[in-house]
């Protein structure tokens, strides 16, 4: 009985612990004109992706590969069209995770993003090259 206590007790405290790694990203501020985003790092991104809660959006041009469970494809410098808008989640506090291959294209996406109201928008800090050079996969 009391080893399988005590296992109960490890697995409890494993679970809760990979739960709040989740929970406890929190991102780099970066400011912008009309409010903020948060910049994130591969690993966090990758600790995300476990208990996905987000739209992931690939805004790089030309098409350069995918990062694991992307759903949405949208040009950066098309980002507030209204057809490109129209795929987005109306709730501008829906979390909106953007990323492109530096790290560049997807910033200027999150600082429009903000500039129209939304309020919940992190970006890939450095693209899919620091997610590569951090060992993770893109899909061609």
């Amino acid at each position: 009985m009391k080893q399988f206590l005590l296992i109960a007790l490890i697995i409890l405290a494993t679970l809760t612990a990979c739960q709040s790694r989740v929970g406890e990203i929190t991102g780099k501020v970066m400011s912008t004109a009309d409010g903020s985003f948060k910049n994130i790092t591969p690993a966090e991104l990758d600790t995300m992706l476990r208990n996905k809660d987000f739209i992931l959006v690939n805004v790089h041009i030309p098409f350069a590969g995918d990062i694991a469970d992307t759903d949405l494809s949208i040009p950066y410098d098309q980002i507030s069209a209204p057809e490109n808008l129209s795929q987005l989640p109306t709730d501008k506090e829906a979390k909106i995770i953007l990323y492109c291959r530096s790290g560049r294209m997807s910033a200027i996406s999150a600082e429009e993003l903000v500039s129209l109201g939304y309020t919940n928008i992190w970006n890939l800090d450095g693209g899919m090259d620091a997610w590569e050079q951090a060992g993770y996969e893109i899909e061609k």
